[in-house]
């Protein structure tokens, strides 16, 4: 499925803020996994304002890993962050991959297309988003309070931006590469809402959303903040709105 315009199979972004001490071993897992696949790869860290050693860490990395590349992004922003790697990216399907990976790097294998070699989704998609809530999916050691939250706030999402799916907020994303070029070229939004931005749009382009039930280990370093990261995401649902009515969204051409 390579080609010259995408080299590779499978690329991964995952966005990077002072993440020297969760990374590596997350690096490895990664790693470990995508070299006994026979399709191409490459692991693109996007490197986001941080005051640790996180771009040391990934330089050493990448030097004994040639699949992995090192980008850096010195404004702050998650969504900034991922959409650099993004468009940046040069494979088929590209993954958005948080870097505490609680989400097991095998079940990446639920979004690539069947007809690949190491893929099991059989339906086609533009884009395939990570599910906590949809059948089959399972997580593991998450306290009842910040369920609930993410209830609440879907809840929310379903009401003011787009009906139909379950768990937006999943930080496991698989983009086809047109829908990628595409929607990533018009996101506006850097902060907590910036997914939500995508699928807004994508719903209203017309892209084929998929749900992926995934198994999803919740852990104690999270970084989402429950009330305050809520509070950003329905204010910036708002500013979504606003700006499809101001047509902000138009496509763009690259360059």
């Amino acid at each position: 499925m390579t080609n010259n315009a995408h080299p590779f199979l499978l690329s991964i972004i995952i966005p990077a803020h002072n993440e020297e001490n969760r990374l590596p071993a997350s690096l490895k897992k990664i790693d470990a996994y995508l070299s006994g696949q026979s399709y191409a790869y490459e692991i693109i860290v996007v490197e986001n304002g941080s005051s640790d050693d996180t771009v040391g860490m990934v330089e050493q990395f990448a030097a004994r890993h040639r699949h992995v590349k090192l980008m850096v992004v010195d404004t702050r922003g998650k969504g900034l962050a991922v959409r650099a790697g993004m468009l940046a990216a040069r494979g088929e399907y590209r993954f958005i991959c948080d870097a505490d990976l609680s989400m097991p790097i095998e079940e990446i294998a639920k979004f690539l297309p069947a007809s690949s070699d190491a893929g099991v989704c059989d339906r086609p998609f533009d884009v395939a988003i990570g599910s906590r809530e949809a059948p089959g999916a399972v997580r593991y050691d998450e306290p009842w309070h910040r369920h609930f939250m993410g209830r609440v706030l879907n809840w929310i999402i379903k009401i003011f931006a787009m009906r139909g799916f379950e768990d937006t907020q999943c930080g496991f994303k698989m983009f086809h590469a047109p829908a990628a070029d595409d929607l990533f070229r018009v996101q506006t939004l850097t902060g907590i809402g910036f997914d939500i931005e995508l699928l807004f749009v994508a719903q209203k382009r017309g892209y084929t959303i998929l749900e992926i039930p995934i198994n999803w280990y919740y852990s104690e370093e999270s970084r989402m903040r429950l009330v305050g990261d809520s509070l950003a995401a329905i204010l910036e649902i708002l500013e979504i709105r606003c700006n499809w009515r101001k047509q902000v969204y138009q496509r763009r051409s690259a360059g």
